[in-house]
């Protein structure tokens, strides 16, 4: 089912719209099925997991950090993330970069913004971006890349909300790029996800983040 599930959504996905299997408490098993069918980008909320999960993995694999991140966590995966999707603070950046400069790396990240209406959401608003991308401690950053945005819309069956809250992470996107990144690297929008991608899709997205419609609803430990 989950290589069908991949099949299926490919199909609804534009060329240029990257399909981020959300793999998180999921089975290396599962991964694995997704990956014979050549799905190389897979996306974990926690460290932890993820570290596991790269030990044990074909290292052509792509991992991407989507859940929040914490400062203290990021030595551990500053060695192989392919994107940090989750960036909301200078200090995050700082050690981010720390990090990456002892693997003699460049880690590619994106900002995310909090354009839902639950306050539970992490994220920054445009004037705390724009106050972190102007400052001079921004500017000495020379291991980590901005490569875009992230955002989570509203959990609601308005698709309507929806739509306005994924206009609102676009236009976000364009306001940055136009001021402080213009250049072709800063080009990724993640929005998007089981529920709501085709929506996304339709306002900007260029990266999908789909777990359950892949691999069936997440098991939790009761």
């Amino acid at each position: 089912m989950i290589q069908e599930n991949i099949h299926k959504i490919q199909q609804t996905l534009p060329a240029n719209v990257l399909l981020l299997a959300v793999s998180k408490t999921k089975p290396e098993s599962d991964i694995m099925q997704a990956y014979e069918i050549g799905c190389r980008d897979f996306g974990e909320n926690k460290v932890q997991e993820m570290v596991g999960k790269y030990e044990h993995l074909p290292k052509d694999i792509r991992w991407h950090l989507i859940g929040h991140l914490q400062t203290n966590k990021v030595k551990y995966i500053a060695s192989f993330v392919s994107l940090i999707h989750s960036v909301d603070s200078l200090n995050l950046l700082e050690t981010i970069d720390k990090e990456a400069k002892k693997h003699n790396r460049v880690i590619p990240c994106l900002l995310q913004f909090h354009i839902a209406t639950e306050e539970t959401k992490f994220g920054l608003s445009l004037d705390e971006a724009e106050t972190i991308v102007a400052s001079p401690e921004f500017k000495n950053l020379k291991n980590i890349e901005i490569r875009g945005v992230m955002g989570m819309a509203s959990f609601t069956d308005n698709t309507e909300q929806v739509r306005k809250e994924f206009q609102h992470l676009k236009s976000i996107f364009d306001t940055l790029r136009t001021k402080y990144f213009p250049v072709d690297s800063f080009k990724e929008i993640s929005m998007g996800m089981s529920e709501d991608y085709q929506i996304a899709v339709e306002e900007g997205s260029t990266i999908v983040r789909i777990g359950s419609s892949i691999f069936g609803a997440r098991q939790y430990a009761v």
